[in-house]
C-alpha cells in the first residue's frame, strides 16, 4: 500500500499590505525589510476565517484529486491560530465540508504541515484510512503585535491544502523526517491569546543547521541524492534562511522554490501554499523528486520527500 499525492489547493486573502504600507505604521523601511527577509508583500485576512481560508483550499484541494468530502476518512488542520480554544478547527472545517470520518489539529507552528504529511502516510499505509485531508491554515495577523517591528512585518495569512490517498503503486512519500526540543521553546512562542515573540539571530543560526541536518537525514533514508532531488519546497521564513540552506546541500537557486516575496511567513500554511504553486507554475511534474522542510516554534523541524 502507497500514498499518493492526489489533490492539491490555497486560498490567500484578497487583502495585501505592502512594506510601503508598513513604513506608515512603524520605524521600517522597505529597503530594511526586503534586505534582511526577502518579503515586499503579505496577505491580510480582513472578513476571512481561519475556518473559510481551510476550507477554500480544501475545496480545490478535493476537486483536483476528484474526492468527495463524504469520501474523506480523516480531516486534519495544522495551524497554531485556531477557530476557538475548542473544538479544534479541523472540526468546524469538517462541518463546513459536509467530510466523512474524524478530524483534529495538529500544533506544530511553521513544521505542522509536515507532522500531519508523516500521520497521513502512516495511517494510509497501515490501511487505518483511504483519503486523509492535510490542511495547512493560519490568520497570524491576529497573532501579530502591530506595534513590534522585528516580528509584524514577517508574517502574512492564508491556506494550504493536500489530498493524499491509497494507491496500489509506488508510493509518493519516500521518507519523513521529524524533530522537536522543547527545551528551546522561549527562541519563538506566543503567549495564550498573545502575541508572537522571537529571538531571530538564535533562531536563524539554529534553522539553517537543524534544516540541513534533516534534509541529509531524509536523503538517505531514501536511498536518494541531492543531485536526484527535482526541487526543493522550504517553509517561507526568511529568504536568507532558504539562501543558506541551499548553499549548505549545494543547489542552486533554480532548483529551490521561493514566494516568500509574495506572502512573508504563512507557519504551517507555507509548504503546501508552495507546493500548489510550484505545481501549477509547470516547476513541478508527475514523477519529480520534492524534498520539502521547515522549522517552527517548539522548536519542531523536519523534512519529506516525496516523489510528485
Amino acid at each position: 500500500m502507497g500514498t499518493r499525492i492526489a489533490g492539491t489547493g490555497v486560498y490567500v486573502p484578497e487583502h495585501v499590505l505592502t512594506n510601503y504600507d508598513l513604513e506608515k505604521m512603524v520605524d521600517t523601511s522597505d529597503e530594511w525589510i526586503t534586505t534582511r527577509t526577502g518579503i515586499k508583500e503579505r496577505r491580510i485576512a480582513k472578513e476571512e476565517s481561519v475556518v473559510f481560508m481551510a476550507k477554500r483550499a480544501s475545496e480545490e484541494a478535493l476537486e483536483d484529486a476528484g474526492v468527495k468530502p463524504q469520501e474523506l476518512d480523516v480531516t486534519v488542520v495544522a495551524t497554531i491560530t485556531p477557530a476557538k480554544r475548542f473544538p479544534s478547527t479541523a472540526c468546524f472545517l469538517q462541518a463546513e465540508l459536509s467530510a466523512g470520518g474524524y478530524a483534529f489539529d495538529i500544533s506544530a507552528a511553521c513544521s505542522g504541515f509536515l507532522y500531519g504529511l508523516e500521520l497521513a502516510d502512516a495511517l494510509i499505509k497501515s490501511g487505518k484510512a483511504s483519503k486523509v485531508l492535510v490542511v495547512g491554515a493560519e490568520k497570524l495577523s491576529e497573532a501579530v503585535d502591530w506595534e513590534d517591528r522585528s516580528t509584524c512585518v514577517l508574517f502574512g495569512d492564508g491556506a494550504g491544502a493536500v489530498v493524499f490517498e491509497a494507491s496500489d503503486s509506488e508510493s509518493d512519500v519516500l521518507a519523513v523526517d521529524l524533530s522537536s526540543d522543547g527545551s528551546l521553546w522561549e527562541i519563538l512562542y506566543a503567549d495564550s491569546c498573545g502575541y508572537i515573540r522571537m529571538k531571530g539571530r538564535e533562531l536563524f543560526k539554529i534553522a539553517v543547521r537543524n534544516m540541513e541536518e534533516s534534509c541529509r537525514r531524509v536523503l538517505e533514508k531514501a536511498g536518494v541524492s541531492p543531485e536526484e532531488v527535482k526541487l526543493v519546497v522550504p517553509h517561507q521564513a526568511n529568504v536568507r534562511i532558504i539562501n543558506s540552506l541551499a548553499q549548505r546541500l549545494g543547489l542552486s537557486e533554480d532548483r529551490v522554490f521561493v514566494n516568500i516575496d509574495r506572502y512573508g511567513n504563512t507557519s504551517a500554511a507555507s509548504i503546501p501554499i508552495a507546493l500548489h504553486e510550484a505545481i501549477k507554475e509547470g516547476r513541478i511534474n508527475r514523477g519529480d523528486i520534492v524534498l520539502m522542510t521547515a522549522m517552527g516554534g517548539g522548536l519542531t523541524w523536519g523534512s519529506a520527500l516525496i516523489r510528485y
